[in-house]
């Protein structure tokens, strides 16, 4: 927790960001300004082979900061997370893509204001069958108090 000097409250894992960046190798890395590639489009792999990186590992401890304090990797987060099973090496440069994003981004959390109004307000999109592989849907929302996210969540 950072306390501000406008009276705000900043809650981010800068340390624990640091961490992983070490523990996978990044933490020298090239930063990037978003945590996806809008242009990659994944499948599940037919390949009775899978690659040989940390990548549940490296999944597990991205879940754990989205679940936290960023929700701005939730989407990036969830779409990876489909590809636990065999996981391939399109699918090692996704994760590799959040983790040099948050190099960018390592002190980015949720800060809550004291002179904020108390409204809670709620917030949800779709894209309507945009799985390239099933067709489903991806939705999300999130939950605003304070102007700070306060609960969030993507789901396929």
């Amino acid at each position: 927790m950072v306390d501000n000097d406008n009276g705000s409250v900043t809650m981010c894992q800068r340390r624990y960001v640091e961490d992983v960046l070490k523990r996978f190798g990044m933490s020298d890395c090239k930063a990037v300004i978003s945590p996806t590639d809008i242009s990659s489009r994944f499948i599940p792999s037919t390949a009775a082979t899978k690659i040989d990186a940390p990548f549940r590992e490296a999944v597990g401890a991205l879940m754990h900061l989205m679940t936290a304090t960023r929700p701005d990797i939730a989407c990036a987060v969830s779409h990876v997370s489909r590809f636990m099973e065999k996981p391939q090496v399109e699918h090692w440069m996704a994760v590799k893509r959040i983790l040099r994003y948050l190099q960018e981004t390592k002190s980015h959390g949720i800060c809550l204001k004291s002179d904020d109004k108390t409204d809670l307000c709620g917030y949800s999109d779709a894209d309507w069958a945009g799985d390239h592989a099933d067709r489903k849907s991806t939705s999300g929302y999130a939950f605003i108090l304070m102007s700070a996210p306060v609960i969030w969540g993507s789901k396929n």
